[in-house]
């Protein structure tokens, strides 16, 4: 009987300190969510140079305590095509840090989600793709139509290990809703 318990002592304790590592193994399924504070939205009238830039701050980067301290309106011309980009900041650090560059490089764990509503009033044409394939969604082609005023819900999808080409797996980075007018 003793014995029996001397080797539950030795179990108990190998297991402890299995748990206990030293954090140099990744667990694929990790889900650590960027701190993002600016988010801006970049669109160049195809066949101009005219970039118009519609921006989001959180200063924190949060829900809370610190409200959104900036949130434009996205005004588009009508019946248009732009070219795309998203730029999406840290700045939290001194100097301000890059996430677009993070998210480029880490292109196979992250989705970019744009949803207008109604979604007639403009439309989304991902162009960059991950080593598998999958939309990424940095940068793309838009298309106004008539005029008209909307919504658009921009998300970044952070899909470690898991990213297959739909929104379902992962978390949100980036969940922001913009009004839009197109006129």
């Amino acid at each position: 009987m003793k014995k029996m318990h001397y080797w539950g002592y030795l179990l108990a304790i190998a297991t402890v300190i299995s748990s206990c590592s030293k954090g140099t193994d990744i667990d694929p399924n990790t889900d650590e969510n960027e701190l993002i504070t600016t988010v801006k939205l970049n669109f160049t009238e195809k066949g101009t140079s005219t970039t118009s830039t519609f921006v989001v701050i959180d200063p924190d980067g949060a829900e809370g305590p610190k409200a959104i301290s900036q949130l434009d309106k996205i005004t588009l011309k009508a019946n248009k095509s732009y070219d795309f980009t998203i730029t999406i900041l840290d700045e939290t650090k001194n100097p301000v840090s890059d996430i677009t560059t993070g998210i480029e490089a880490e292109k196979n764990d992250h989705l970019f989600i744009y949803t207008p509503s109604p979604s007639s009033l403009l439309s989304f044409v991902i162009t960059d793709k991950d080593s598998k394939g999958y939309n990424v969604g940095l940068k793309a082609s838009v298309t106004t139509t008539a005029a008209g005023t909307g919504k658009l819900k921009v998300q970044l999808r952070h899909q470690p290990g898991v990213k297959d080409g739909t929104p379902t797996p992962g978390s949100d980075d980036i969940n922001q809703t913009f009004d839009v007018v197109v006129n």
